[in-house]
């Protein structure tokens, strides 16, 4: 089915609403934001920014909402999940055009995206088998001793414009098949897909209120930051702002997991296969114009592959073919906003000053047809080293700086020393090089010989250092524990309880 099957769909809608207790809501805020086709650079829609009240109404309906779903047994939730899964394969293509059409990332990337987003859904039906408790007959004379897992109550979740299918569905599906009602706060600047998932939900079968939807900006963030009723918070962003709502969260007694920012680096050794390096560096770097927390931005080129590698990095990077994204050759798009594509250009305008080697240059890039849009080529830096800011910082664009380094050792110094450790990947043929990088290197996700790691749906998400605030990753058992807590029971019944008081310590007896 594609768009033309939802007529009236308010995910289609010029102006982008809230999803409050089964129904798009106008909501009582006054702000509008404008949202960009980023090829065209032109105003597509406009979104709604939510008010304090509106956040309240939203969390009310899933405070109502959430006793009757926490008592519907976990098979009964898995069914109306189940039946969000074939809506989600069955709209799949529509989904992948809508984000295309706000975020800029090229269709087939979007496709991929949203198959990401229904593999953590087929994981959360699972979860008759994941909420399984603890037990001990017999713990003590005449005692058992068992333990359950219950919901927290009203969650949320905050999550950013790279991936507005995605990310969401890291958190809502299992949140939800743990028996919690979910407040999702979307990024403003690609709405609209938050809107389609609620449709499809209501169309399974989900009752009204267990799911909705604010959009809007800081206010809406800070407002179920502070709401009493929000019991957990989960986010993907930059690092201020996770360590912002970490710091916040705890002040408020909330449990918070809040995924942070990434400098990426992949290591290639002298006995890597040159040609598969240089495919996964293009891809990692430049696919969905480097707007992924797991995207490559650091090449660390060992010994002398670098003379190697650079030049045919180089060759491929100017001939990216770059064009709006739901042309079919298309190998990347275009940048989110103009905002983002002036602070890229910023930086490698820095990189320049601070002394890099600037091989390809991505700005000025035109498209044909398209001269309004946002657009920035795929650019290279060589010779940079650690104290330049190209390298410091999260560029979060199509920039991939080269790093040379004398040996292994260097390399693995090199990453460790970094503030960040969410994704990193050496490319080599030597398993014992790939074996003790894979235990020393201080990195969450890591790939040999695969360039962007992010775990299978079961195994969970997150990285070490600034790029995560919290204790548990994001989705797989992982997420199962954040969106629940553990009771134990301890029961004996009155015809083995032995007569008189106790004063010591019970013990085992």
């Amino acid at each position: 089915m594609g768009a033309s099957d939802l007529p009236t769909s308010p995910s289609l809608s010029t102006t982008v609403s809230h999803w409050i207790a089964g129904k798009p809501v106008a909501g009582s805020g006054a702000r509008l934001q404008d949202v960009f086709n980023p090829a065209t650079g032109e105003v597509s829609r406009q979104v709604r920014m939510a008010s304090i009240d509106d956040v309240a109404a939203a969390v009310a309906a899933a405070q109502a909402a959430f006793p009757q779903w926490a008592e519907t047994p976990p098979i009964r939730r898995a069914r109306v999940l189940l039946k969000f899964l074939e809506l989600l394969n069955r709209h799949r293509d529509t989904l992948a055009a809508l984000i295309t059409s706000e975020h800029g990332k090229v269709f087939s990337d979007a496709q991929g995206e949203v198959t990401r987003g229904i593999e953590v859904v087929e994981f959360a039906c699972g979860i008759p088998q994941l909420l399984k408790g603890g037990y001990t007959d017999q713990v003590s004379t005449g005692i058992d001793n068992w333990t359950l897992r219950q919901p927290l109550g009203v969650v949320a979740g905050i999550t950013p414009f790279n991936f507005p299918c995605m990310v969401p569905c890291w958190m809502f599906p299992v949140a939800l098949a743990c028996g919690n009602s979910f407040v999702l706060k979307p990024s403003e600047r690609d709405p609209s897909a938050s809107l389609f998932l609620a449709e499809l939900l209501q169309q399974a079968g989900l009752p009204d209120g267990v799911f909705n939807v604010v959009q809007g900006d800081k206010v809406a963030v800070d407002a179920l930051l502070e709401h009493p009723d929000v019991k957990a918070l989960s986010f993907v962003g930059s690092t201020p702002i996770a360590q912002y709502l970490y710091e916040r969260g705890a002040h408020f007694g909330k449990r918070v997991q809040a995924l942070g920012g990434a400098k990426n680096h992949m290591v290639v050794m002298p006995d890597a296969d040159l040609d598969q390096a240089v495919d996964a560096l293009v891809g990692a770097a430049y696919g969905s114009a480097g707007e992924r927390c797991m995207a490559i931005s650091v090449a660390v080129l060992v010994g002398d592959v670098a003379d190697q590698i650079v030049p045919r990095l180089a060759e491929r990077a100017r001939q990216l073919k770059i064009k709006n994204g739901m042309q079919p050759d298309a190998e990347m798009g275009p940048v989110i906003t103009r905002q983002a594509l002036d602070r890229i250009c910023g930086y490698i305008e820095d990189g320049v000053k601070s002394g890099a080697q600037l091989v390809v240059d991505g700005r000025g890039l035109q498209v044909p047809g398209h001269e309004q849009g946002f657009w920035v080529g795929g650019t290279l830096f060589d010779h940079v080293s650690p104290e330049m800011r190209i390298y410091r910082e999260e560029i979060f664009g199509p920039v991939l700086s080269c790093v040379r380094v004398e040996d292994f050792a260097a390399a693995v110094d090199l990453v460790n020393a970094h503030e960040f450790g969410n994704g990193v990947a050496c490319y080599t043929r030597d398993g014992h090089v790939a074996r003790e990088f894979a235990r020393r290197i201080q990195v969450g996700m890591v790939g040999i010989n695969v360039p962007i790691p992010v775990p299978m749906a079961w195994h969970g998400f997150g990285g070490w250092k600034k790029s995560l605030f919290g204790d548990m990753h994001a989705y797989g058992e992982e997420g199962v524990r954040f969106y629940t807590r553990q009771k134990s029971v301890m029961q004996r019944w009155p015809e083995s309880t032995a007569k008189g008081a106790e004063f010591v310590m019970p013990t085992a007896k």
